[in-house]
């Protein structure tokens, strides 16, 4: 049955919402089938390569958004190092280091509700050297664009020679306000498709773990399908200390096979798009971590915003083992 959906998938058929809740409902017996499926509609897209991104903390901590995940926010009671936005020089030099480790991707984020035209000027700058001395993609994280103000912001950041904006829906919309009072869901969507409008590919996903039904999580798979996001990335929320979600009791379902179906979920709802296995792989996937990358093509290489991963050199190893190739910068 999964193999013909694959084949249907790959001949322009969509997963329907009743599917995709078959699919996360499936017995385990079936999860093998349900993998190689994924892995069909992968490998036809993206072959055997695995883009590597690298992620710039750009500035962080001392956000005024209230995010019960984030230890980023002002209103956590996190200890972590905290710093301004960083000099254009830095970022350059950042970027550097990222194309050595192997990345194809930089990619540039702040903890901030909205990025000032100071930042975004610097990132403006700092692009075109990045684009000039090394040749990879540059995508921007720098929080709520909306209105006509936002709007501006991102047409300066596509000038500058930007490729991808990045922000995350993150949950579904009837669970929004329990994680976040500060913005709106719509807030997000709107900054989603400003920067559609304004040529960006969009970068959009989502983090398992916040209370999230299976329907919704099936939602958002469609979601991402109906906007034409490009590139989701798949996080697995990673408790942090001093965060109203330092102990989500959700996390306790949260098995490997279960977040593998997940990343099966999004890739045969969405076929052609950049799946990325992103932050909490190590911590939930486990030991069958590097089976992600069947129905995955993306990752993020050395960790993430505030939390380690397991290190670039091991991620590669991972992908080598897997008869993959990490497609690096040019």
């Amino acid at each position: 049955m999964w193999k013909e959906l694959a084949q249907r998938i790959l001949d322009g058929y969509q997963l329907t919402r009743d599917e995709g809740l078959e699919l996360l409902d499936s017995p385990d017996s079936e999860n093998l089938q349900i993998l190689d499926a994924a892995w069909t509609v992968r490998r036809h897209y993206f072959k055997n390569e695995v883009k590597a991104n690298v992620l710039s903390n750009a500035k962080r901590g001392l956000c005024s958004e209230d995010c019960h995940y984030c230890g980023q926010s002002q209103h956590a009671q996190d200890t972590s190092l905290k710093f301004g936005f960083i000099s254009k020089e830095e970022m350059v030099e950042q970027a550097r280091q990222a194309k050595k480790t192997g990345g194809r991707r930089f990619c540039v984020t702040m903890a901030v509700r909205s990025a000032s035209w100071s930042a975004v000027e610097t990132l403006a700058e700092a692009t075109k050297e990045i684009k000039q001395e090394l040749g990879i993609e540059v995508c921007a994280c720098m929080g709520l664009m909306t209105g006509e103000t936002g709007k501006a912001k991102l047409k300066f950041l596509k000038d500058s020679g930007v490729d991808a904006y990045n922000h995350n829906l993150n949950t579904h919309e009837d669970l929004y306000e329990q994680i976040c009072t500060t913005h709106t869901y719509q807030d997000r969507l709107e900054t989603l498709r400003n920067a559609q409008e304004a040529g960006f590919s969009t970068c959009s996903g989502l983090i398992i773990g916040l209370g999230e039904t299976k329907e919704q999580i099936v939602d958002l798979a469609l979601t991402f399908r109906h906007e034409g996001v490009e590139s989701i990335p798949v996080n697995f929320l990673i408790p942090v200390e001093g965060t109203p979600m330092a102990e989500r009791p959700t996390l306790q379902n949260l098995t490997p096979w279960k977040a593998l179906r997940y990343l099966c979920l999004f890739r045969l709802t969405n076929p052609s798009a950049e799946l990325r296995a992103s932050a909490g792989r190590e911590i939930h996937l486990r030991s069958l971590q590097n089976l992600a990358l069947l129905p995955a093509n993306s990752l993020f290489l050395d960790g993430y915003l505030t939390q380690d991963g397991q290190g670039a050199e091991k991620d590669l190893a991972m992908i080598a083992d897997l008869g993959m190739v990490a497609v690096a910068g040019h």
